[in-house]
């Protein structure tokens, strides 16, 4: 789209938009949710700015083929539910740590999960939409 108002919103969409995804991420770790409600923001953060300035440019905002994101994503998940072993604890066990941190509360093996969930639902939506787009 050439609207100059779209691209002008857009632009200043893409991070607020992505900071409020990590705020729901780190918000949903005490909530079901919080990795895949973020992720799914920031994704139609980078898909509202692909189309307002194109395919190239959001590309060179990412840095990274969103391909990569999903088995990173993978990779925290299989470790926050592997985590619990060591402390002879069933899997998927929410193990945490003692003291909360500032800004983020309390840190432990559902936040590490939610991360890894974020990366997936980032990777898989944006590869699916960089692949349309292309074709398109």
């Amino acid at each position: 789209m050439k609207s100059i108002i779209f691209r002008t919103s857009s632009k200043y969409l893409l991070p607020i938009l992505l900071i409020f995804s990590v705020f729901i991420l780190l918000r949903g770790h005490y909530l079901p949710g919080g990795g895949f409600v973020g992720g799914l923001m920031a994704a139609l953060a980078f898909i509202l700015h692909s189309f307002a300035f194109g395919l190239k440019e959001t590309r060179n905002i990412i840095k990274v083929h969103p391909g990569f994101l999903m088995p990173l994503g993978l990779v925290f998940a299989l470790v926050a539910g592997l985590a619990p072993w060591i402390f002879q604890e069933p899997f998927m066990t929410g193990l945490w740590y003692g003291e909360p941190l500032r800004m983020i509360g309390m840190v432990g093996t559902a936040l590490i999960f939610d991360i890894g969930v974020y990366f997936v639902v980032i990777g898989s939506v944006l590869t699916v939409m960089f692949s349309i787009r292309e074709i398109i």
